[in-house]
């Protein structure tokens, strides 16, 4: 039998300010390679570029991953900010109509920080461009040096920083088999209002929305906030999330 194979949704980047490409940090892959079981493909994240049809033809699971741009605030009736750039206008294309795509077809959709931000607004759903300005919030952003530059130190930057309440009984405390957990955290934007058909599972302590999943999805199609990708070979939450994607893969795996 063959191994499932994973869409792994690419972003837009720049080399050297010229060439246009598309990338995907590769702990995605490899979280996916070496826990879920699965192969990961790349795919651009532009329709202009991937057909949504023949994607899910081709894989049998997708994994939005994280980036560094943020949803453009127009798909939620908002108005955008330059301080709030850089946008991703074709990933916001690709993620929003793939997220209603793969709940309707079944396909497992795992959703990761920017990802779960997709799936909420796919569903009807709005984001706060900087959650930390909400009164009570923390700051949910990377670790940085006192000069503003990112902190060299993976280890600090991917360090556990905030607990998570997940839902007694629900999809992610029975996955993880616990009801607290904690997590990194490396994002400015976050759920505001949560989509129609979005269930939140998981808030942190400063009542920030870290885990969803799509209510009555056919198919695995669960999100969450913190950087599942980072670790998942030895971190044992999100070693769980990954083979729970990797289980639903298998179960629902088209014949060879």
């Amino acid at each position: 039998m063959r191994r499932p194979v994973v869409g792994v949704i690419a972003n837009a980047y720049r080399i050297e300010d010229r060439f246009a490409t598309q990338m995907s940090g590769e702990r995605n892959l490899r979280a996916v390679a070496e826990v879920a079981g699965a192969l990961p493909l790349m795919f651009a994240g532009s329709p202009e570029i991937t057909d949504i049809g023949a994607l899910l033809d081709t894989v049998d699971g997708v994994v939005l991953t994280g980036a560094r741009a943020n949803v453009h605030p127009a798909h939620f009736r908002a108005e955008p900010d330059p301080k709030h750039e850089p946008y991703d206008l074709h990933r916001d294309d690709m993620a929003l109509a793939l997220s209603r795509a793969c709940v309707e077809r079944g396909v497992p959709l795992f959703g990761i920080c920017r990802g779960l931000q997709e799936m909420n607004v796919a569903f009807g759903g709005s984001l706060h461009p900087e959650i930390r300005e909400l009164p009570g919030r923390m700051n949910h952003r990377m670790p940085r040096l006192e000069n503003g530059e990112i902190h060299p130190d993976p280890l600090v930057v991917f360090a556990d920083r905030h607990d998570v309440n997940l839902v007694p009984g629900g999809t992610f405390a029975k996955i993880l088999g616990r009801e607290t957990i904690r997590v990194n955290s490396l994002h400015g934007q976050g759920i505001l209002e949560p989509g129609e058909r979005v269930v939140v599972e998981g808030v942190a302590e400063d009542g920030t929305i870290e885990a969803i999943r799509i209510a009555d999805a056919p198919g695995f199609a669960l999100g969450v906030q913190w950087h599942a990708e980072y670790d998942p070979q030895r971190n044992p939450i999100n070693r769980a999330l990954f083979q729970a994607f990797g289980e639903a893969l298998v179960a629902r795996k088209r014949p060879t």
